[in-house]
């Protein structure tokens, strides 16, 4: 685990539950272990009618993830991991896809690693996208910020408080490549600080993004906030998002505010614009039941409520 984002992270997986993996194969140098969650859930709006195929405002989104993750040491100071998670949705258009394939190297200045995984400033964004339901769609305001990118080469080392995170995505598309590189600097009393680039183009158009973030955790409670400005051709890109949560007993009870405006040659569209709410009951820590309601704040836009139940394994 970065040391860096120490605090948030515990704190993260006490609210989202990362699932806990099951080591199913150990020696002297090698492991293997396997995890994924089963999630049953349904949303509610008159936005799912807006579906060509639908007409009707209750919409199944049930999912399955399997994550196959091993690692085996090499020689002293240098090993080799990889990571394969695959996930299967519900419904009509049943499928399987690819989240995350990708290999590497564990060496002593830091860890190498290509394939289809995230960009550089995932570890940025993520300080906000803590629902279940619901949140990160305002952060990523180009293509090169975003999670689970093909063809990405990424670097991420830890250096005592801070870590240093950089990629590059040699796009399949013409004139399509994006570099990027984030900070984050873990304080003592539990503020994590961040920031971050990315440049590059999209089709031929150039591109660019940076982010600053900040999170707190302080015993049950967390909040963070991230600012995101940008371009991706003529337009000029803003975003922000907030994000608070309380932990108590079993339950945990959260928020986020998600922002995000357009401006194109001076005229300003806001392209995302809600808040959310969000309560989880934890039964133990493999299984939890959720629901949260997202109050739509844009124009000819409607509101939404999304339910499930979880098991990690």
């Amino acid at each position: 685990m970065k040391k860096a984002v120490l605090a948030s992270a515990i704190f993260a997986t006490l609210v989202s539950g990362a699932a806990s993996a099951a080591t199913v194969y150990q020696d002297e140098s090698s492991s293997l272990s396997v995890g994924g969650r089963a999630e049953a859930r349904f949303n509610i709006s008159d936005e799912n009618k807006s579906d060509a195929d639908s007409t009707d405002s209750f919409e199944d989104k049930s999912r399955a993830r399997v994550n196959l993750k091993g690692k085996t040491e090499i020689m002293d100071g240098l090993g080799a991991f990889g990571t394969y998670e695959v996930e299967l949705k519900n419904g009509k258009d049943t499928k399987v896809e690819t989240r995350y394939l990708f290999a590497g190297l564990d060496t002593q200045v830091g860890a190498f690693s290509y394939g289809q995984q995230d960009s550089a400033q995932v570890i940025l964004t993520d300080l906000t996208d803590i629902l279940a339901t619901f949140g990160g769609d305002a952060a990523d305001l180009i293509d090169g910020n975003k999670d689970k990118r093909e063809n990405n080469f990424v670097y991420s080392g830890s250096f005592n408080d801070l870590t240093v995170t950089a990629n590059y995505i040699a796009n399949d598309a013409k004139d399509s490549d994006t570099y990027g590189i984030s900070f984050v600097y873990s304080l003592p009393m539990g503020l994590d600080l961040g920031a971050g680039y990315v440049d590059g183009k999209d089709d031929d158009v150039d591109t660019d993004q940076y982010n600053i973030t900040a999170a707190y955790t302080i015993n049950d409670f967390y909040v963070a906030g991230l600012y995101a400005g940008g371009s991706a051709g003529d337009a000029d890109l803003t975003a922000y998002e907030l994000a608070a949560a309380y932990k108590y007993n079993q339950f945990t009870f959260q928020g986020v505010y998600n922002y995000q405006e357009e401006d194109l040659n001076g005229t300003k569209t806001d392209t995302v614009d809600y808040f959310a709410l969000e309560a989880i009951y934890k039964f133990n820590s493999n299984f939890r039941a959720y629901a949260g309601y997202l109050f739509e704040q844009l124009d000819d836009t409607d509101d939404q409520f999304q339910a499930g139940v979880r098991y990690d394994f």
